[in-house]
């Protein structure tokens, strides 16, 4: 039965859908809490969106009061030219990752 063609191609063995599996499926794999990241991931991502948005009004508040178009320009300038804080996630590790590193871990102990 196995190796019999279907709708999406050849059939795979179980042996063969595990080795995909360890390599395809990903697990979070940094140290923390398991159900930290649903709430510390949004919560870092808008805070590093919010101290960009207070960096750009600190350079947009200087340039109050009358138009001054070489003032304005330089303004300009330095809040697109301005490299913007940036977070992102650590990938998850592969499943056949982790599970090798637990098992030398449990080895050691």
């Amino acid at each position: 039965m196995h190796g019999s063609p279907t709708l999406w191609g050849m059939r795979r063995s179980p042996r063969e859908e595990k080795a995909l599996s360890y390599a395809r499926d990903r697990r979070n794999a940094y140290g923390g809490n398991s159900k930290a990241a649903r709430k510390c991931i949004p919560r870092r991502k808008r805070l590093v969106n919010r101290a960009s948005r207070h960096a750009d009004q600190q350079l947009l508040s200087q340039a109050t009061g009358a138009v001054d178009p070489d003032r304005a320009e330089r303004t300009q300038q330095r809040v697109e030219g301005r490299e913007r804080q940036s977070w992102r996630k650590m990938p998850d590790m592969p499943l056949g990752l982790v599970l090798k590193f637990k098992r030398e871990r449990a080895e050691a102990e």
